[in-house]
């Protein structure tokens, strides 16, 4: 990794950053195609809530380490949460190529959420949209952030990599967490 150290990878950075969500926004407008699976998609919002889950833990280890001078199992539990986000990622376009979007509050599964479904769901909508907004939003800024402290810790940059962890680490547990939730509040309305 000593091979990083006078690189500038701002443009890979910058353009893997743009295209992660363009491709995600793609996904949603695309018709989705006709294949067989041999497999049951509807398990996969349960396992992306299992990889955010592990992120968000191996988040707090990393910190728990950091801030007790273990640098080495700090490096290794970051590294395996990149890893877990990379196969979230790819798991969750998988998903949304495959599948129409779930609709919060369709109990009916209509891909309609009418205005009786609205009244039984109440203000907890708000909740949930507010969460999922946050979630998306900081979800598109994580990326570049978490590449960001990755690169500069293996430059072994050590004080520009303690100043963006320190906007990296609470925003991508953000993340992590309104993953989860997000995925408990709208999981009663899979098909």
């Amino acid at each position: 990794m000593s091979n990083l150290k006078n690189k500038n990878l701002n443009l890979p950075i910058a353009i893997v950053s743009i295209l992660i969500p363009v491709v995600v926004a793609v996904l949603f407008v695309l018709p989705k195609p006709d294949i067989a699976i041999n497999f049951d998609v509807r398990v996969m919002p349960f396992f992306h809530a299992v990889l955010n889950s592990a992120t968000a833990v191996l988040l707090l280890a990393s910190l728990y380490f950091i801030k007790n001078g273990h640098t080495k199992a700090h490096k290794w539990t970051n590294i395996t949460a990149v890893i877990l986000s990379v196969c979230f990622l790819l798991s969750y376009v998988t998903y949304h190529f495959l599948t129409e979007s779930t609709k919060f509050g369709d109990i009916n599964h209509d891909q309609v959420v009418d205005a009786s479904e609205i009244a039984v769901l109440g203000g907890i909508r708000y909740l949930y949209y507010f969460l999922l907004l946050t979630h998306i939003v900081l979800a598109v800024v994580i990326v570049p952030l978490v590449l960001f402290t990755l690169l500069r810790a293996f430059q072994n940059d050590n004080e520009r990599h303690r100043k963006i962890a320190r906007i990296t680490w609470p925003l991508w547990f953000y993340v992590a967490i309104t993953g989860v939730i997000v995925y408990i509040m709208i999981s009663p309305y899979y098909g």
